[in-house]
């Protein structure tokens, strides 16, 4: 008997469809089973779909169910924790980037909904000033305790991971392969460890192999899941600038560490800060400033106190909100003449603190 987990993992493997798409399929058919029993003429008209990819669709359906099959053999032996986007604990942040994946396979105890979760990446030719850099923030970070992601990489990645280790933070890897294997194959004891404190993460199903078009594929991850991203070190085409572009396009912050005209590994810093892509970063302050956290003031969620200390840019958010039934996010930035980013920001933590709930179509009301 084939299983809704079956037809969640087969919907990734149909010919042509995408992320995006099969959320559409998805949305008008009812669920991933929906989508595999639908017929071709009804499949034709869902908009953005087409008669050509209806035809993929009837034709890989078979063929994905098998792969599908297998992949669950493979889960149930490696106790592979695969997260459905429906699911509840799928990644908050991620359900607001439109190309965020179906379905993510997992290893360890990772909270995709920490109050905070923050990505640090940099190049794989690390010198020592990102090294030391890395080391102080992530310590300078401790007391807000978020969850860093990256990407196991050679340099900077690396070294996030550890340090996040070192200061018993819960820290995730976004890989680029299946969860079959670890690459590279010598940061497989520092991938052991993650699982006792976060663990690792993939869209990508046992035996995909780290091609190398799959790595810009999952920096859209790594962005996703966080509410900023931190650069620190990258050449000018470095792949840690894919991940600040995709940052920018989410409407999240990204941060970045300057370096010297003369530094190659900080050309790529420089210029995100030049093209004010990236606001530039010295110490946990300059973080704390722009995303209005405050060092030794953590919000409880509020279902463990009776009333939520507000800031006053929160505030100013709840008030509007109060003088309306519903309003977007667009709306909202413009009424509290804030930053699209700021805004977003401020109401993912107001929802996790169950102050704002998110409805459909990017629009917020109180609770």
């Amino acid at each position: 008997m084939k299983t809704a987990l079956q037809h969640n993992i087969a919907i990734t493997e149909l010919q042509g469809i995408g992320d995006i798409t099969a959320k559409k399929l998805i949305a008008y058919c009812g669920n991933s089973e929906a989508v595999f029993s639908e017929k071709k003429t009804v499949l034709a008209k869902i908009p953005g779909i087409g008669a050509i990819n209806a035809n993929k669709i009837i034709q890989s359906k078979t063929e994905a169910l098998v792969i599908a099959e297998e992949e669950l053999k493979f889960i149930e032996k490696n106790k592979i924790k695969p997260i459905f986007y429906l699911d509840e604990a799928y990644s908050k942040r991620l359900l607001h980037c439109e190309d965020g994946p179906v379905l993510m396979y997992t290893k360890g105890d990772i909270d995709f909904n920490n109050q905070k979760v923050i990505s640090i990446v940099g190049t794989r030719k690390a010198t020592d000033y990102g090294h030391e850099f890395c080391d102080k923030i992530v310590e300078q970070l401790k007391p807000h305790n978020p969850l860093i992601i990256s990407g196991l990489a050679y340099g900077i990645d690396l070294h996030a991971h550890k340090a996040a280790i070192n200061n018993k933070l819960q820290t995730a890897a976004v890989l680029a392969h299946g969860l079959d294997r670890i690459y590279p194959a010598l940061h497989r004891s520092v991938a052991k460890q993650m699982l006792n404190n976060g663990g690792l993460i993939s869209d990508y199903k046992s035996g995909t192999k780290p091609d190398r078009e799959n790595f810009p594929k999952r920096n859209r991850i790594v962005a996703g899941l966080s509410d900023l991203t931190i650069v620190i070190e990258s050449s000018k085409k470095g792949g840690s600038l894919i991940t600040a572009y995709l940052a920018n396009d989410y409407n999240r912050d990204v941060f970045a560490l300057p370096g010297r005209l003369s530094d190659t590994q900080s050309e790529g810093c420089n210029i995100l800060i030049k093209n004010h892509k990236a606001a530039l970063i010295q110490s946990v302050k300059d973080i704390e400033y722009v995303m209005g956290w405050e060092a030794n003031a953590l919000k409880v969620p509020q279902q463990h106190q009776l009333f939520v200390e507000l800031t006053e840019e929160e505030k100013i958010i709840t008030n509007l909100l109060a003088q309306q039934d519903k309003t977007p996010i667009d709306s909202l930035s413009l009424q509290a003449k804030m930053p699209m980013s700021k805004t977003a920001s401020l109401l993912l933590n107001l929802e996790f603190s169950g102050v704002v709930k998110a409805l459909p179509g990017k629009m917020y009301k109180l609770v």
